[in-house]
């Protein structure tokens, strides 16, 4: 699913259910962050680090501990940028080599609708109007859930790229009506004004992302990657 939202130079690796997490294993620097974590955590955990790790195989790059610097984001071996994402039933990590982009953000949420009242906390009043309009034009879509994932994609690709937090009002997010590309599945892009001053990148002011996205198999996932200039 996140390798066609991507582009060929990153490589993504992706499980679902319980399979990444199946018979692998953590670094201690990994499991001494869990000793008071719930199951459902330990798996998730596990689950998207062996997805990380059999991408930093496929670059060819030797497996190792990903832990969590600065808010939390995943710290990455020398020459790599990348992102994670799980959620109920799903897991996936997306590295590329950071002379082949900038950075980059994915994330994958459940498609189904927001819990009431979460919408009106992340949604600029003119995203709000765009969505209706989505609305009814395609009512199948939840997309005030793909709104959301366009965000946490946003925030993942802009973090690396400026160690400051991004809130949920900072960027305004038009997502472009999609098509069916094959069955059920729905795919699409979106593209995300930012609404503080952007990160430098190559010395150059960034003031807008790009992004994907798809639903297919009960899932919302989008994707931002930033090109060096």
């Amino acid at each position: 699913m996140m390798e066609e939202l991507l582009p060929e130079s990153v490589v993504a690796v992706e499980s679902y259910g319980d399979d990444g997490a199946e018979g692998a294993t953590l670094y201690p620097e990994e499991q001494a962050l869990l000793t008071r974590a719930v199951q459902k955590r330990r798996r998730e955990f596990t689950a998207v680090r062996t997805c990380a790790r059999r991408a930093m195989e496929k670059l060819g790059v030797p497996p190792g501990p990903v832990l969590p610097g600065e808010r939390g984001a995943p710290q990455w071996p020398s020459g790599l940028i990348g992102s994670m994402t799980h959620c109920d039933g799903y897991s996936a990590a997306a590295l590329a080599r950071a002379t082949d982009l900038a950075s980059l953000g994915i994330d994958a949420e459940p498609h189904l609708s927001l819990p009431e009242g979460v919408l009106d906390a992340v949604a600029l009043p003119a995203e709000v109007g765009r969505l209706d309009r989505l609305g009814t034009e395609m009512p199948d879509v939840h997309w005030d859930r793909l709104l959301f994932s366009a965000k946490e994609s946003v925030y993942k690709a802009w973090f690396p790229l400026t160690k400051k937090w991004l809130d949920f009002s900072e960027a305004d997010i038009d997502v472009l009506q999609g098509a069916a590309s094959g069955g059920p599945v729905l795919s699409g892009r979106f593209h995300a004004q930012l609404l503080v001053p952007g990160p430098l990148v190559d010395g150059e002011r960034v003031e807008a992302f790009d992004g994907r996205w798809t639903v297919q198999r009960g899932l919302v996932a989008t994707v931002v990657t930033v090109p060096h200039a």
